[in-house]
């Protein structure tokens, strides 16, 4: 005896329309369009997905964007931002909601995707179906198969000229900017083999971020510096900030205005500092009470207002401007008191932080105060990640390992 209520579902197939069950899902999608989106609104995904099943008619109405947007938001890792916008229009809403449930639940396969023979301290950065990954002096460019998320075989680019290993490189939709522990910055054109470099600073540069044509560094030296992207200015230091403690990370506002440099904090100041970008005066402190040696390893903006920290003190901070800069608006801390080296967010619900203990990448839901789940690769740090709707790409000492999440996606909607 069914439920009140309850819809009896039966699946699609050519001689469906001989069951009541059909005859009830097609008079229910005759119903106006308004209606019909209130009354699926109601249904959660794993009901959406069965219904879908009872008629052709069905099937075409629940598979539009349209039904599944407002779930997509709710849920983790979809492609849709805080404010709406899809940054992957070209996948179905439908399945990027199924995913979602396996990132969830932490449901993945695991696979190694490169190894090499030293220990070394790679970063990795994903544009589109292109991975680029630092090794030693270089960093290389890969293409991702369509079909399963593993590199090609050959990598399609070799970007090179650092004399010691490349620290960090950011990318623009132009150019690829590395640093490295030479002092040297390189400007690479992506679209060819022309590269202009110049000595950046005094020491090892340990971080580097490019908006809207200014280049941001940070070095070992206690200095940040503002370098010009344009042609006909490269080489050209615009500013000089004197920053009193070494640099490990910086980043620049989507609003360009402004950028964040984050320090060892060995000196007795915070080492979350805003600066103006075009004066490069000190805006801003973030917090108040840091230990020594707290320093930051990994910023990420969100919004021109809001931005997530990590680093030796074991906790993931999030940043809202307009609220307050003497505290954070949330914290998350890593269970086992490690070290957070990196963070990336998938600018909604989602955070991910690789850590210095047994390999773990981490995944966190905002709207939590634990992390959703673990996904242990080997005993190395994690030193870098990225991650787009389907997999999560983790950079270890010696490996680089694929977390698919596509993995039995449709059985465990079933």
């Amino acid at each position: 005896m069914e439920k009140p209520g309850s819809l009896a579902l039966v699946s699609y197939s050519s001689g469906a329309r001989d069951f009541p069950g059909c005859d009830a899902a097609m008079f229910l999608f005759q119903l106006p369009e308004d209606v019909l989106f209130l009354v699926l609104s109601y249904l959660d995904p794993r009901s959406l997905c069965r219904l879908s099943q009872a008629c052709k008619r069905s099937y075409m109405f629940i598979s539009r964007d349209a039904v599944w947007r407002k779930k997509a938001k709710d849920m983790i890792n979809t492609g849709l931002t805080r404010h709406g916008i899809d940054l992957c229009p070209s996948i179905p809403l439908k399945d990027r909601v199924r995913v979602s449930h396996n990132w969830n639940h932490g449901v993945c396969r695991k696979d190694v995707l490169l190894k090499w023979k030293i220990n070394l301290l790679p970063w990795i950065q994903l544009d589109c179906d292109v991975l680029y990954l630092s090794q030693a002096a270089n960093i290389s460019a890969y293409h991702l198969r369509a079909e399963g998320g593993k590199l090609q075989n050959n990598r399609v680019a070799l970007f090179s000229g650092h004399q010691e290993d490349v620290c960090r490189f950011t990318l623009t939709d132009t150019h690829l900017i590395s640093a490295g522990g030479d002092g040297k910055i390189i400007v690479h054109d992506r679209g060819s083999d022309y590269s202009v470099e110049y000595y950046g600073h005094n020491q090892e540069v340990n971080c580097i971020d490019c908006k809207g044509g200014v280049i941001v560094s940070g070095s070992r030296d206690k200095t940040a510096k503002i370098w010009a992207l344009a042609p006909d200015r490269f080489g050209q230091c615009l500013h000089t900030i004197p920053t009193y403690d070494r640099v490990w990370s910086v980043a620049i506002s989507p609003s360009l205005c402004n950028f964040v440099t984050g320090t060892a904090c060995c000196e007795n100041f915070s080492p979350l500092r805003i600066w103006d970008t075009e004066r490069c005066h000190l805006v801003s402190c973030l917090g108040t009470e840091f230990r020594r040696g707290a320093g930051v390893l990994d910023i990420a903006y969100e919004s021109p207002f809001q931005l997530l920290t990590c680093g030796y003190d074991t906790f993931i901070r999030y940043w809202d401007l307009r609220v307050s800069t003497r505290k954070c608006v949330m914290e998350w801390e890593e269970p086992h008191d490690s070290t957070l080296y990196c963070i990336k967010s998938d600018k909604n619900h989602m955070i991910a932080s690789g850590s210095s203990y047994y390999g773990v990448v981490r995944l966190w839901d905002k709207r939590q105060t634990r992390c959703l789940q673990l996904a242990p690769t080997t005993s190395s740090p994690v030193y870098s990640l990225c991650f787009n709707t389907t997999h999560l790409y983790a950079a270890l000492a010696s490996v680089l390992y694929s977390l698919d999440f596509r993995t039995a996606a449709s059985q465990s909607w079933k």
